[in-house]
C-alpha cells in the first residue's frame, strides 16, 4: 500500500521517479556549456598547475591535504593531459591542452550532490516532497553550479561532504538490518567519505563532528531501547569505532603516503620544508648530497629558520626605506634556494682562519652575506613590523663592521662546546651586545622587501621561532657524508607536513586587488566573485531568491521549534505526529550543520573568501525544502477541505515558479555573459542589479 504524505503518494515508483527527474535535470544543468570559457578561470590557474606537477611527480607546498588535487590530476593522466601547459594567470587560452576531462570529473562529482540531497532528505523524512524540494533548490542555484563546473576542490570536497552525510543518515534511520551485509556497506561508505571529506580541505572536519553528534544520539538512542540487551549496544559502538574512526584515519594516512611517494622531484615548495625532509627529493641540492657533517669556522652556510614552514637567512642589495629603522641593508626570510641565502661564518675577533676549526656552542661569531660582503647585524632601532623587536641589518664593508655584528651561537639542549653540526644541530644565535636572540616573526614585509617575511632580534630569548639549523655546509677541509644519514621516516615527512600545512593556513593573506569577504556578507549574497573577468563573464553568486528565502527559513525554523516546544511543555499536545516529528528532527540536524559549517569562520584568523559559505548553503536549502512541505502539511487544519487541495498545489506552483523564473534571469552569471556589463544602463543584465556590491 502506498502511505499518502501530503498530496504526494509516498510508493517506492513515485520516488523513484521525482529522483529520476531530479538527475535528468542535475546533468543538464550541470554539464551545459562545461568546456567554457576555453581559458583559466579563478583557481584554476592554482589547481590546474598542481594537478600538472602530479603528473610530472614535482614536488610543491599547498594548505590543503592531497586526495582532490591528486584526484584532479589522475582525471587529467586519463583523460589525455600531459602536464605541461603552464595555468600561469587566469584567461590563458587553453589552446591544445587537454583540459575538459578535468573539468568534466570536477563537474560530475560537483553534480553528484543534488541526487544525495533527495536521498538524505527523502531518508530522514519519508516525504519525496520534502526531497524534491530540497534538491529543487541546490540543483537551481546558480552559484552552485559556478562553483562545481571548474578545475577547483570545491566540487570534490561538497561531494564527499554530502557523501558523509548520507551515509550517516543512512545507518542511523534503521532502514536496513543491524549488522547486515547492506549495513555494513553503509557504515564503510561513510568513513571513507569522511576520510576523503578531510583529505580535501580541513574544514571537512565540521562534517566529521557533525557526523560524530549523529552518531553519538544514535548509540544513544540504542542503549535506551530496552528491547534489546546491552552487548547490542557494546557491539554497535566497536562498529562506529572501526568504521568511523579507525578506517578514516588509515585511508587519510593512506592518502598522504601516496602523496609523498608519487611527489618525489624537487619543486618549488622544497624551501617550506626542513632540511632532512627536502634531501628525500630528487634534483635537490640535498638530495645524494655529501658535506660536511660538522661546521668550521670559514664555510659557507645556509641557515633555515625551524618554524614549520620557515624559510632561509637571506639579504640582498636593498636598503630598508625611510621609517624602517635604519637605512641599512634588509634582512628577511626566504623560503625559496637562492645564492643570496649564503653566508661565511667568521670568528668575531680575526680574519685569519686555523684551518679545520670546528664551531662550537657558546663561541662568538661574525655572518658575512656572500654576495653582499655585509655582516649580520642588529641594534636598538625597532623592527620594521614587530616594533617590540630591534631591527636586524647587514651592516659593514668587505665584511668588516662594527661590534654590533657579533653574535654567539648556541646549540639548544647543548654544553657549551658542543661542536656544531650541519642538519640536526638547532641553533640559537644570541646578539653579544644587546642579549637578544635572531627570529623570524612569519609577518610578511611589504613589496619593498619583495613580500618576504620579517627578521628582527627578540628580548625573549626562549622566543619559539629563533630556532635555525645548517642545512648547507660548503668547505672543502673537511670530510663529507652522505645527506642519506638525515633521511627522516615517512611519520616524519607525514607529522612535518601537517605543521608546513597548518602553519601556511593561519598565515593566508590577501594578495594585492584581491576581493575577500568576512562572513556577515555570506548569507545575504553581499558580494560575489568574477571566475571570468574576459570578454566572457563568469561571476559567482547565489541565486538571490533561494538565498535570502533560506534566511527566512531558519529564522521560520527557530521560531515554530520554540513555538511547539512551549505549545508541547504546556499540555496543547502530549506529543507530535510522526511525519512532523520526522520533519522537525531532520530540520534540527540540517540547523545544527548549518551552524557548523558557518559559525566556526566567525573565530578564524586567516582570509576568507565567499566560496567558504557554500558547504553550509546545502545544509539551509535542505532545511528550507523540509521547512516548506511541513508548513504546507498544515493547511488542512487552516483551510476548509474542499480548499486545501486548491491551495496546497498553487503554492508548490508558485514555489516552483518562482525558483525556475529566477534560476533562468540568473542563469548567466554561471553560464556566461557578453556585452556591457550590469552598470551600464543598455546591458541586458542591468535591472538584475539588486544590489550596488553586485558587480557583474
Amino acid at each position: 500500500m502506498a502511505e499518502k504524505v501530503g498530496y504526494i503518494h509516498k510508493s517506492y515508483g513515485t520516488t523513484a521517479t521525482l529522483f529520476a527527474i531530479v538527475c535528468l535535470l542535475t546533468v543538464a544543468t550541470r554539464f551545459y556549456k562545461v568546456e567554457e570559457p576555453d581559458h583559466v578561470c579563478w583557481d584554476e590557474t592554482h589547481f590546474g598547475k598542481m594537478a600538472s606537477w602530479y603528473i610530472n611527480r614535482t614536488f610543491f607546498f599547498d594548505v590543503h591535504p592531497p586526495l582532490g588535487k591528486m584526484l584532479i590530476g589522475l582525471s587529467g593522466y586519463l583523460t589525455g593531459y600531459d602536464g605541461t601547459f603552464a595555468f600561469d594567470k587566469p584567461g590563458d587560452k587553453y589552446e591544445n591542452a587537454s583540459y575538459v576531462g578535468m573539468r568534466l570529473f570536477c563537474t560530475s562529482l560537483g553534480a553528484s550532490v543534488v541526487p544525495m540531497a533527495f536521498l538524505t532528505v527523502n531518508q530522514m523524512t519519508s516525504s519525496p516532497t520534502a526531497a524534491l524540494f530540497s534538491s529543487l533548490l541546490i540543483l537551481f542555484d546558480v552559484g552552485l553550479i559556478t562553483l562545481t563546473q571548474y578545475i577547483l576542490l570545491d566540487p570534490i570536497l561538497l561531494c564527499f561532504m554530502m557523501g558523509s552525510i548520507l551515509g550517516a543518515i543512512k545507518v542511523s534511520y534503521n532502514t536496513t538490518d543491524e549488522f547486515s551485509p547492506r549495513w555494513w556497506i553503509w557504515l564503510i561508505f561513510t568513513g571513507t567519505m569522511l576520510a576523503c571529506c578531510c583529505s580535501v580541505k580541513f574544514v571537512g572536519l565540521f562534517v566529521v563532528l557533525l557526523v560524530g553528534l549523529i552518531t553519538i544520539a544514535d548509540l544513544w538512542n540504542i542503549l535506551g531501547d530496552l528491547t534489546k540487551p546491552v552487548v547490542d549496544a557494546v557491539k554497535h559502538l566497536f562498529a562506529r569505532a572501526i568504521c568511523l574512526i579507525a578506517l578514516p584515519i588509515c585511508l587519510y594516512i593512506c592518502f598522504f603516503y601516496i602523496h609523498l611517494t608519487v611527489l618525489n622531484r624537487s619543486g618549488n615548495g622544497d624551501g617550506f620544508y626542513s632540511s632532512a625532509f627536502q634531501s628525500q627529493l630528487i634534483g635537490n641540492s640535498l638530495y645524494n648530497a655529501s658535506m660536511p657533517h660538522q661546521v668550521a669556522f670559514g664555510a659557507v652556510i645556509t641557515l633555515k629558520n625551524q618554524r614549520a614552514g620557515g624559510g632561509y637567512l637571506h639579504s640582498h642589495f636593498h636598503l630598508y626605506p625611510d621609517g624602517m629603522g635604519a637605512r641599512q641593508q634588509q634582512i628577511t626570510t626566504y623560503t625559496h634556494k637562492d645564492d643570496n641565502n649564503k653566508w661565511m661564518i667568521k670568528k668575531y675577533n680575526a680574519e685569519e682562519l686555523s684551518e679545520g676549526e670546528i664551531v662550537c656552542s657558546g663561541d662568538l661569531v661574525r655572518l658575512e652575506h656572500v654576495a653582499t660582503r655585509r655582516n649580520l647585524h642588529s641594534h636598538k632601532e625597532q623592527a620594521p613590523i614587530t616594533k617590540k623587536h630591534f631591527q636586524v641589518t647587514g651592516y659593514g664593508e668587505n665584511g668588516t663592521g662594527d661590534a654590533n655584528d657579533v653574535w654567539r651561537i648556541l646549540i639548544k639542549g647543548a654544553k657549551d662546546g658542543t661542536e656544531v653540526t650541519a642538519v640536526t644541530a638547532k641553533l640559537k644565535l644570541v646578539h653579544y651586545l644587546q642579549s637578544c636572540v635572531l627570529t623570524t616573526t612569519g609577518k610578511q614585509l611589504p613589496k619593498w622587501a619583495y613580500e618576504q617575511q620579517e627578521v628582527s632580534c627578540s628580548a625573549n630569548l626562549r622566543d619559539a621561532y629563533a630556532l635555525w639549523n645548517v642545512e648547507e655546509n660548503i668547505y672543502d677541509k673537511l670530510p663529507n657524508v652522505n645527506f642519506e644519514v638525515y633521511a627522516p621516516s615517512f611519520w616524519e615527512r607525514f607529522l612535518e607536513s601537517h605543521a608546513v600545512m597548518f602553519q601556511g593556513n593561519a598565515g593566508l593573506k590577501p594578495k594585492e586587488g584581491e576581493i575577500t569577504s568576512r562572513p556577515w556578507q555570506w548569507p545575504i549574497n553581499y558580494r560575489g566573485q568574477f571566475f571570468s573577468g574576459a570578454q566572457y563573464r563568469i561571476y559567482l553568486l547565489g541565486n538571490p531568491v533561494i538565498w535570502w528565502s533560506n534566511l527566512l527559513f531558519i529564522a521560520l525554523f527557530l521560531i515554530i521549534f520554540f513555538v511547539n516546544a512551549v505549545k508541547q511543555e504546556r499540555g496543547y499536545f502530549k506529543s507530535f505526529s510522526e511525519p512532523n516529528k520526522m520533519k522537525l528532527k531532520a530540520c534540527a540536524w540540517l540547523f545544527l550543520g548549518w551552524l557548523l559549517h558557518y559559525v566556526p569562520f566567525w573565530a578564524m584568523g586567516r582570509v576568507l573568501y565567499f566560496h567558504h559559505y557554500f558547504p553550509a548553503l546545502l545544509f539551509s536549502s535542505m532545511l528550507t525544502g523540509i521547512l516548506m512541505d511541513y508548513i504546507l502539511d498544515q493547511f488542512p487544519k487552516l483551510f476548509h477541505e474542499q480548499h486545501t487541495h486548491f491551495v496546497y498545489h498553487t503554492c508548490i506552483g508558485i514555489f516552483l515558479s518562482v525558483v525556475l523564473y529566477s534560476f533562468y534571469l540568473f542563469a548567466p552569471l554561471a553560464y556566461g555573459m557578453n556585452g556591457p556589463s550590469s552598470n551600464e544602463p543598455n546591458s541586458t543584465m542591468h535591472g538584475l542589479k539588486w544590489m550596488e556590491t553586485w558587480e557583474f
